[in-house]
């Protein structure tokens, strides 16, 4: 076996390696001053069970064409099996004709990827499960809910004092799943949404959140305009403490601000996507999914079963 890395996210790549007691592979990658990328693998990789870590977080394009770029470099390196390993999957939320005349741009990346000779996939909370299905090859789904779970269970919050919010219809069942292992009561987010990037909140709909603490939970904050706008609805229906966490801190757009203005009191991420000196903000706590992920990768290698990593 072994891990190689894009330059997405490298310092992910080095937790796993430190998890599984393996060195990173060397691998040459920069840009050709027109922009081009360039990759070399510096290691001889034939009949080997390559595993390349490249999350497919902003800038998209570029670390989504590199990481086809080194997938493309080990087949033709004679790698015995090449597992892309991407902790956040970009283009997620293009999983359906939503209207007329858009792609179904999910799809596309996920056949650019099986065409660039990848044999499985391995990932996290997608946006939407049933991508899973658009990839002819195999792909691991695994979801960070029992490394954020753990979180919060430290917290020693009684189970009366705890309400588990989902900031919209769409994350019911993503709330109740947390709630199973958390205890509490469930609440939800009335959202309308006007455009991609606006949202109103409106009601809450189940338990009563006065003087209780509420746990906002969603796939991923983006620009977080409807997170923080969920925060600002709790804190008028009389929470005690508003917490938000999520897998995916993207935090792209004006989400730094909206962060720091939002009535919350703390905030929770996973390091699926690298966080740099601009996108932190106060009260973040960034847990790590390294081991998760390793242990997946331990499995997939030597054949055994990961279904216990699903849930």
């Amino acid at each position: 076996m072994k891990l190689f890395t894009g330059r997405a996210h490298p310092a992910l790549a080095k937790r796993i390696c430190e998890y599984l007691g393996l060195p990173l592979g060397r691998a040459k990658l920069e840009n050709f001053p027109d922009g081009e990328i360039y990759c070399k693998i510096d290691e001889d990789v034939r009949g080997r069970d390559v595993f390349v870590v490249q999350p497919t977080s902003p800038p998209v394009n570029e670390n989504l064409m590199e990481l086809l770029i080194m997938i493309e470099s080990f087949r033709r390196a004679s790698a015995e099996r090449i597992n892309a390993v991407i902790p956040y999957f970009g283009y997620a939320r293009q999983d359906r004709k939503d209207e007329g005349r858009v792609p179904i741009t999910a799809k596309l990346v996920a056949n650019l990827i099986t065409h660039a000779g990848a044999d499985r996939v391995l990932t996290m909370d997608l946006h939407a499960a049933q991508i899973q299905g658009f990839f002819d090859i195999p792909v691991d789904h695994l979801y960070a809910a029992p490394v954020i779970d753990e979180h919060f269970k430290a917290m020693n919050i009684a189970n009366d004092d705890f309400v588990v919010v989902s900031p919209d219809e769409g994350g019911i069942k993503r709330a109740l799943t947390h709630m199973d292992r958390l205890g509490g009561h469930l609440a939800i987010i009335d959202k309308r949404r006007s455009s991609a990037e606006k949202t109103r909140q409106a009601n809450v709909i189940g338990e009563t959140i006065e003087g209780r603490v509420a746990l906002i939970i969603d796939d991923m904050i983006s620009t977080a305009g409807s997170i923080c706008g969920a925060a600002e609805v709790i804190r008028r229906h009389g929470a005690r403490q508003v917490f938000l966490a999520a897998t995916h801190g993207l935090l792209v757009g004006g989400a730094v601000e909206h962060l720091q203005k939002a009535p919350i009191d703390g905030l929770v991420l996973t390091d699926t996507t690298p966080f740099p000196a601009e996108k932190q903000v106060p009260k973040l706590t960034i847990l790590s999914i390294a081991p998760l992920l390793g242990e997946a990768i331990k499995r997939i290698h030597r054949n055994e079963s990961v279904s216990r990593l699903f849930v």
